[in-house]
């Protein structure tokens, strides 16, 4: 049975009148709504855990998260694995490996070992040699609320959800009865979405250093990752011996982690929280600056932090707009300026240097040495960006059709030095 958001007549009297009228009616009105079933296909947890291994190069698809560490880039490919590229030289970065890693969205990295994601589980890794790389840490369960595309949630004595049936079908309801305020319908018996074809919903992006749309928080000796209503800390003092040390649930749909000196910067749907993390391992919240409902990264540099609030379908809200806030008192941020944008994702700073992903829009390169004056130096719009990491002049830039960088010595002529491109399936 399919299970429904319905309104409610307010008495039964009135539900009994409908019924009656609308059985005098000759014709019935009926509207048919072409959509697409989505089935959840499973797999054992004991055949994805004994799955993370090197193998050679393989080619980019569905790019995610990015992570810098030293002349390596880090490009997840969403719940795929992690291709490893040499950036020795930037001009000309090459694919050396894939790690498999199953369900791996977000990742880390200190030192020689990986922080990564595998599902419900959190897995360290040894890359000193990244054609064979060792599982040295598993922590299993960590993540059990990992969510899929959709809303749907893995039953895990089913297993793991890792990819999906979909077929088409027509949705029928009457015309004159209030019979489905969503865009999808669960099916809880087959264990199934059905989700009409007119809808927005949007999958998931669909992340050293790591992009600003980042899940998992690396200072010093402790990772944090956030996942929807909550904060993991791990202790990482033996890099490869990770020890689960606190969570908590925090009131609001976090989105990203920004670690900045000894505080952690939560983006989430509904503001930017900030955590003070003196005692590493008991964050305490130390600040809000509120917004409604929106998506919003968030970067730091200084006192002053920049978000980027997007609307949109799994966004929700209406705003489209750089925030840029002083944050000298973190106990009470205070709004500067806010800047109208068409629809921003990723953000990155380095000094004075701001970049802001547009999506379909480009990509912004901005002097922010005035917050109150942020200018536009120059705007790249045959790229479809979406996260970004600036480092010493050169910007990786995470788009639709692959991973981008750019010389941003001169902000207003940033000059493009390599692309490596994803492959059309």
């Amino acid at each position: 049975m399919y299970v429904a958001s319905t309104r409610l007549f307010p008495t039964a009297l009135l539900a009994v009148y409908l019924f009656m009228l609308s059985s005098c009616l000759k014709d019935k009105c009926t509207n048919n709504i072409p959509s697409k079933i989505y089935t959840p296909v499973y797999a054992s947890l004991d055949s994805l855990r004994s799955s993370i291994r090197s193998e050679s190069p393989h080619e980019i698809v569905s790019p995610g998260k990015i992570y810098l560490y030293g002349n390596y880039i880090f490009l997840n490919e969403l719940n795929k694995g992690i291709h490893v590229i040499d950036n020795t030289n930037p001009s000309s970065p090459q694919k050396i490996a894939f790690i498999n890693i199953p369900g791996n969205v977000d990742l880390a990295v200190k030192g020689n070992v990986m922080y990564v994601d595998s599902y419900i589980d959190l897995v360290a890794l040894d890359i000193s040699d990244p054609h064979n790389i060792r599982q040295t840490k598993r922590l299993n369960n960590v993540f059990p609320q990992r969510q899929y595309e959709y809303g749907i949630i893995a039953d895990t004595l089913r297993g793991i959800i890792t990819s999906f049936e979909i077929r088409d079908t027509v949705l029928s309801n009457t015309c004159n009865l209030a019979s489905w305020n969503g865009v999808y319908v669960y099916n809880s018996a087959a264990n199934s979405v059905t989700v009409s074809n007119s809808s927005n919903v949007s999958v998931p992006s669909a992340t050293g250093k790591a992009g600003s749309t980042a899940r998992f928080g690396l200072m010093n000796n402790t990772l944090y990752t956030v996942d929807y209503y909550g904060i993991q800390v791990f202790n990482v003092q033996q890099a490869n011996e990770p020890v689960k040390k606190n969570n908590f649930t925090v009131f609001a749909n976090i989105e990203t982690i920004f670690p900045y000196d000894h505080y952690i910067f939560i983006g989430s749907t509904t503001g930017m929280l900030i955590y003070d993390v003196s005692n590493p391992e008991m964050p305490v919240a130390a600040g809000t600056f509120s917004h409604i409902q929106s998506c919003d990264p968030v970067v730091v540099e200084g006192k002053t932090a920049y978000v980027t609030l997007r609307s949109g379908t799994t966004c929700a809200g209406n705003q489209n707009q750089l925030d840029v806030i002083n944050i000298a008192d973190v106990k009470n941020p205070q709004l500067l300026k806010s800047y109208v944008m068409t629809g921003p994702y990723g953000l990155g700073i380095d000094g004075n240097n701001l970049f802001v992903c547009e999506g379909t829009n480009g990509l912004h390169f901005m002097d922010a040495t005035d917050p109150l004056n942020v200018e536009t130096k120059q705007t790249v719009k045959d790229i479809e960006a979406y996260d970004v990491i600036p480092n010493n002049h050169i910007l990786l830039v995470t788009a639709k059709d692959g991973l981008y960088q750019y010389d941003y010595s001169n902000l207003s002529k940033p000059t493009l030095l390599s692309k490596i491109g994803i492959v059309i399936k």
